[in-house]
């Protein structure tokens, strides 16, 4: 009896008692899960850093000097207009060049009608802004992002055979603007990229403000897509209020649309 005693105490004890090996074993997944867990909590507080610099991260201005042209990228009208000519007024160059973009909808071409682009109304900024018409040149070769408009202008340099341009846009917007033409452009010349002297931009506090996020995740998005090669191909997209801005022009007949630079002036 005392023999079947001692078997049923040895059949109840714990697992663990019987057998060293799965106690061993458990404590080492409780090591595993442990690091990880840890490694789990360091990357969600790098992750969380790197949402606050981010902002700042994506500002990369260079000091202003004199170079050969003022260069316009298309979108964010009319305040990149009015920077270039400020910096015109200022002396640091004595050329404004604006992008062109692409052709718009192919309907209202064929029924006659002109579509004004966003270069269009940026030239009638520049005027009403004291600058010579002369000055002003809407560089030809339509555009439909950022890549095109970097090649167009290095190009533009590159024939005239001139050193370097002052490129105006955002202020999320300058970093990717300076390694797009450190990659397609920098033996072309040098480029000196500038923000919008009053963008309301805040890299300190960019999710607080609908405009900052999505500007923030749409340079995200697209320097991810630069650094895979840009197998994804954006388009500028005209704001759609350019026209609305400017009540002197209808778009309902031919003949009424913004002036554009003298053909001669055009490149």
């Amino acid at each position: 009896m005392k023999t079947i005693d001692l078997k049923l105490r040895q059949d109840e004890a714990p697992v663990a008692e019987r057998n060293p090996r799965v106690m061993e074993f458990a404590g080492h997944i409780l090591r595993i899960l442990a690091v990880l867990s840890a490694l789990a909590v360091v990357a969600l507080f790098a992750g969380f850093l790197l949402m606050l610099r981010v902002g700042h991260w994506l500002v990369k201005q260079d000091d202003l000097q004199k170079a050969d042209a003022i260069a316009v990228l298309s979108g964010g009208f009319p305040a990149r207009a009015l920077e270039a000519a400020s910096l015109y007024r200022d002396g640091y160059a004595k050329e404004i060049w604006l992008t062109k973009p692409g052709a718009g909808s192919p309907i209202l071409k064929e029924m006659g009608i002109h579509y004004p682009t966003e270069a269009d109304f940026n030239y009638r900024v520049l005027l009403r802004q004291g600058i010579p018409g002369k000055a002003i040149r809407i560089l030809g070769q339509p555009i439909g992002n950022t890549s095109d408009e970097v090649d167009v202008i290095s190009d533009k340099l590159q024939k005239r055979n001139e050193n370097s341009v002052i490129i105006v846009t955002e202020k999320a917007h300058t970093r990717r603007v300076h390694m797009l033409w450190t990659r397609l452009s920098a033996p072309h010349g040098a480029a000196i990229i500038r923000a919008v002297s009053h963008d309301e931009f805040d890299p300190g506090a960019w999710w607080n403000h609908t405009e900052d996020t999505l500007q923030v995740v749409h340079e995200m998005v697209s320097l991810v897509n630069l650094w895979a090669g840009m197998p994804v191909h954006t388009r500028v997209h005209e704001q759609s209020s350019v026209a609305a801005k400017d009540p002197g022009v209808s778009l309902h007949s031919s003949g009424a649309h913004a002036p554009t630079a003298d053909p001669v002036e055009q490149e």
